[in-house]
């Protein structure tokens, strides 16, 4: 349970590298976008091969398909809660937050990390850490670090604040990868397999919504190329 806490709360730590960067070196929106999106394309590589792969492997495809499509809905009831509640441009890089409410932003940056870190936790249950899925977490927090925060900074907020934020959400991870690892332990009968299912369905809406649409505003076509050299780096990484 230790080590599943210490992994999940590793990769979101570089939310606060990102949100270092910002406030020290003010990077541009060009390069958050292509960050963000080299990010999306790990992450999307990761959904495929670690965790609607490893699912298909012990669970039906109807089962899997059904799950899948679960996690979504229920990622975007979460969302779109959110947003309603002044989280909805948590992740702008142009100072979309001074608009927002600061605990709402709060729990959208959680509700994000959530299912990275969940399964983050349970395959370091089912024998050690899955280094494609831990890259791709921990480089897709970067991006969301740099560009939320630069959104921040504009809006006129302390690094103070943002840090404490950032520090919030690092700590909620590790403590869901630690849930991971607890509630899907095999001698309870549990499988992880819907677990797999659920947190891709929801991690692929959290793209959607969230990562993309940033991206793209910023580097247009070329978001989708972007995107899929992410994917090479997934793909390669698997294969390690």
């Amino acid at each position: 349970m230790i080590a599943a806490f210490f992994w999940g709360a590793l990769a979101a730590s570089s939310l606060l590298l990102g949100a270092a960067l910002s406030y020290m070196f003010a990077p541009g929106r060009k390069t958050i976008a292509a960050v963000m999106a080299l990010g999306s394309g790990l992450l999307i590589g990761s959904v495929a091969f670690d965790l609607v792969d490893e699912a298909l492997k012990t669970s039906s495809i109807g089962a899997v398909t059904i799950v899948v499509l679960s996690g979504a809905a229920v990622f975007t009831i979460g969302n779109w809660l959110l947003a309603r509640n002044g989280a909805a441009k948590r992740k702008s890089s142009t100072g979309g937050q001074a608009d927002g409410s600061p605990l709402a932003i709060l729990m959208g940056s959680i509700l994000d990390g959530i299912p990275e870190s969940f399964v983050l936790g349970l395959t370091v249950l089912m024998g050690g850490i899955s280094p494609s899925l831990l890259v791709a977490v921990t480089f897709s927090n970067l991006p969301e670090g740099m560009g939320s925060s630069s959104g921040m900074r504009a809006a006129g907020w302390p690094m103070r604040r943002v840090f404490l934020i950032w520090s919030a959400v690092v700590i909620v991870s590790g403590l869901s990868a630690a849930v991971g690892y607890l509630v899907l332990d095999p001698a309870s009968g549990r499988t992880g397999a819907m677990a797999q299912a659920f947190a891709g369905g929801a991690l692929l809406t959290m793209l959607a919504d969230t990562m993309l649409p940033e991206a793209f505003a910023v580097e247009g076509v070329f978001t989708g190329s972007v995107v899929a050299i992410g994917f090479a780096f997934a793909i390669a990484l698997k294969a390690l």
